[in-house]
This record gives structure tokens, sequence and C-alpha cells, in this order.
């Protein structure tokens, strides 16, 4: 769910469509599962597959769950209603992000203010956590860490965020932190977890500091002044983070920054716009769909970094021009063992999108119709 609200689908094309949504929303009922063929079956696949979260638009209840199965080839979609018939309303509004951990599979669903627990295996319900506008997932050493926005959507006036502290056993929360305004998505490394904090419920006043975390006190230790507007933050091997900044959607441009944890100080920024990035090895795969009110719309990108050289590479990853079939670029995922890439397309926000495969390469492999905002990928082991 990309947001200040949700500024890139939610302030820009709710807002847009709202009069269109509202006569149906009322009526909105789970989907029923389907099952397609997507690739060869591959028996010894490892990852043997992924689940894949399709937000949904706010308010419309249509958060779903798929699964992209390599042993067999097939892709499922909306399995969540299939595998747990018990739960009247389905999984959710607004599914924001998914995580393994263990033999548990956990997913955010944001304005439904919950953490759902479903066994990984199977898919089926084991446990629910609730979190006022929850928002990302982190793990470490047993425990699982949400941040959280507090307050309701979109209320200017809202409180700072915590992160809640959750047993991964018991799944209850045990402690909890305050940080900055509208917190997003964290990351840990040397003991301490790293909170990007937006302010986006307040613009032109935004946040622009990543919140340290102490795990052993679970104190905020120092903030860190970055840029206007953060979002993503991901660590590389080599010890660093890279933060992404919305910037403020009129003058100030999205950029990428890095943190070296060693002395949690910026060591470097990068003048690319991002929307999302992600790490494989020594290399990392950027996107941005850059919203411009000034223009009125959005400028589409592709790139790529070389995190052990700290350089842009100035090139896509997509080489085989198949980019122009993409609408909106929303999610991105590398598959570990394979390096192919799976990148999502949100499409109008309104209907459902498409997750596409690509080689290591760049080429094409294969593509699926998913539920409606396709954004967020686990693989399971």
């Amino acid at each position: 769910m990309r947001n200040t609200v949700k500024l890139s689908s939610y302030l820009i094309v709710t807002l847009l469509s709202l009069a269109g949504l509202q006569s149906c929303r009322k009526e909105e009922q789970p989907l029923a599962e389907e099952t397609v063929d997507i690739a060869p079956p591959d028996p010894a696949a490892s990852p043997k597959g992924f689940y894949l979260l399709n937000e949904g638009n706010m308010n419309a209840n249509k958060a779903s769950l798929d699964y992209v199965d390599f042993r067999t080839g097939k892709y499922r979609k909306n399995i969540y209603n299939t595998l747990n018939p018990d739960v009247t309303k389905g999984l959710g509004d607004v599914g924001n992000d998914i995580a393994v951990y263990g033999s548990k599979l956990y997913v955010v669903v944001n304005v439904s203010n919950k953490v759902e627990v479903l066994d990984v295996k199977t898919a089926r319900r084991v446990g629910q956590i609730d979190i006022l506008n929850c928002r990302y997932i982190t793990f470490h050493d047993g425990k699982a860490y949400v941040s959280a926005y507090l307050g309701s959507v979109g209320d200017a006036g809202a409180p700072n965020g915590i992160v809640a502290e959750i047993d991964t056993v018991k799944l209850n929360i045990t402690r909890k932190v305050e940080v900055g305004r509208q917190p997003e998505e964290m990351a840990v490394m040397n003991g301490k977890l790293y909170v990007a904090n937006s302010g986006g419920y307040s613009p032109p006043d935004y946040e622009r500091t990543v919140s340290v975390i102490d795990l052993l006190s679970f104190r905020e230790v120092k903030k860190i002044d970055v840029a206007i507007n953060l979002h993503h933050i991901q660590a590389d091997k080599y010890g660093d983070l890279y933060v992404t900044s919305r910037g403020d959607y009129y003058e100030i441009p999205s950029r990428l920054f890095v943190i070296d944890t060693k002395t949690d100080q910026i060591k470097k920024s990068f003048d690319v716009p991002v929307s999302r990035i992600a790490i494989h090895n020594d290399l990392a795969y950027l996107y941005s769909t850059e919203w411009s009110y000034a223009q009125g719309g959005n400028t589409i990108s592709y790139n790529m970094l070389n995190v052990k050289d700290e350089v842009i590479l100035n090139r896509s990853f997509i080489t085989d021009g198949t980019e122009k079939q993409i609408a909106i670029p929303y999610g991105i995922k590398i598959n570990p063992s394979t390096s192919d890439i799976y990148v999502t397309d949100a499409r109008d926000y309104l209907s459902p999108g498409f997750l596409h495969c690509y080689s290591s390469t760049g080429r094409l492999k294969w593509s699926a119709e998913t539920g409606d905002i396709p954004a967020h990928i686990a693989f399971v082991d």
C-alpha cells in the first residue's frame, strides 16, 4: 500500500474514481478460487513457490491472496476464501505487506487493522493480531515487528506511530515503542531496528527521519535525518541500508539514500526516483512510478544499481521491450535461487492486475492475471 495515505493509489486514483466505486463497494463479495497453468512443472524447485498479496482498493474489502506453485507450474488465484470459508468477510481491506517466518505466513491488512496469521503450508488461518492502521512487518530472533500509523486513515492530527513487537509463538504483542509519524518499512541490522518515517498524513509537514530502535531495550535511541516522506528501507550484505524518499509530488523529487549502519550516517545519495527497491546479491532492482501534481500524471522508469560499488548502472532490468505492456509497476521481488524477476502491474487500480515473470537477463517468461492491485510477494522455501 503505497501511501502517505497511499498517495500513489489511494489519494490520487481513489479520489478520481470514488464516484464510480461507491455504488458497487457495498455489495462486494469474496471471490472464488481460480487455477491456471503458467509454466512447466519443476518438482525440485526451491523455493517451491510464493504467495502474492493483492491490496484491493481501499473500502472495497477486496484484499486477496494468490499462490504461485513452481513445482506444479500452476497459479492459484483467490485461495484465501476457499481455504478459510468461515471468515465471512474474506481477507479484509487493503493488504499492505506479507512475509513468511518459520511455519507461519503473516499478512498485514492495513484498513482492517489486523495482522492475519496463516499456516504457511496450507494458508489456513491460525490467528490474528489487532493493530490499528498497521503497515509493514519484519522479523528478528523469534519476534515480529509491525509498524503502525495509529489514528484513522488520513487523519492529519494522528499521533506519532509505533512499532509493535509480537511473540511469534503466542501471537501476542509484548512491547511497543513510539517512533515518528506514519512509520513505514523497517529493517534489522546489528541489533537495531531501523524505521522509515513518512509523516504522510500532513503534507507539506512531512517527517524526514529514520528512527533507530535498540532491540534489547526496545527504545528509540536516535533519529537519522534523511529526507522528506520516507517509505522503503532495504538492507544489503555490506552493512548499508537503502532508503527511498517519495518527495512532495510537486517540486521535491523522489530520491534514494544510503545509510552506513556502522556510523548511522548518510554516506551517499542517488538522484534517481525510486518507488520500490529489491536487493539480490550485489544488485538492486529499482522502478519508479513518480506522480506529479504539476504534470497531472506518472513518470515511469526502471533502473539497476550495484550495491557493492555503489553506482547506478543506468539500465533497465527489462531488456525485451515488454515494459511497455506494464501500465503501473507496483511490486517487485527477485527469486533467490534462479534470479528471476517478478514485477506486478496494478493497471488502473480498480480491475485485476498482472504478474510478470522475467528471466535474470530481462526477458519475459510468463504472465498471469491477479487480483486487484497486486503488490507484495513472500517466497515459500
